[in-house]
């Protein structure tokens, strides 16, 4: 059902994440331009992350991307659930759950922990997440740099 995303299934993983930013915009605009920068990243270094997709048939009807992090506090590597999204007319045939019970039983790496993070707005999302055992673990805060594209420290960093 769920399984590592394929080079072919790229523009479906581009059509569904703009869908997904479409439905449930964050806090940064998303375009294929973006989409696709990421899904070579993982496909260049794999270490960093992957796309996951769902199978239903012959037909891919989710996307995950699935980012590794090392984690201090918690001894170990964290797999970020970054973005999830199942296509509309396949929600509710237990297509999310399946696929943390895959990063749960191993299928895409050893993980001491999974993370993810939910728009204040998207309570369908958070009762599954709450369902399936998530809790509230702090607040996420973010600062973007606008510096030079692709490289360099912020100000004071290096």
């Amino acid at each position: 059902m769920w399984r590592k995303a394929r080079i072919e299934d790229g523009e479906e993983i581009v059509s569904m994440c703009l869908a997904l930013f479409g439905d449930d915009p964050g806090p940064a605009p998303v375009d294929a331009g973006r989409v696709r920068q990421t899904l070579a990243l993982f496909e260049r270094q794999p270490s960093r992350g992957e796309a996951v997709v769902a199978e239903v048939g012959d037909r891919v009807t989710g996307y995950a991307f699935l980012v590794r992090f090392w984690s201090n506090e918690q001894g170990g590597e964290i797999c970020e659930v970054d973005e999830l999204y199942v296509r509309p007319e396949r929600r509710g045939e237990g297509l999310a759950s399946a696929l943390f019970q895959a990063i749960d039983e191993g299928r895409f790496g050893s993980f001491v922990a999974t993370a993810l993070g939910v728009t204040p707005g998207n309570t369908r999302a958070r009762r599954l997440y709450e369902r399936l055992g998530f809790r509230a673990a702090g607040t996420t805060m973010l600062r973007r740099w606008s510096g030079p594209k692709g490289g360099g420290a912020p100000p004071g960093g290096s």
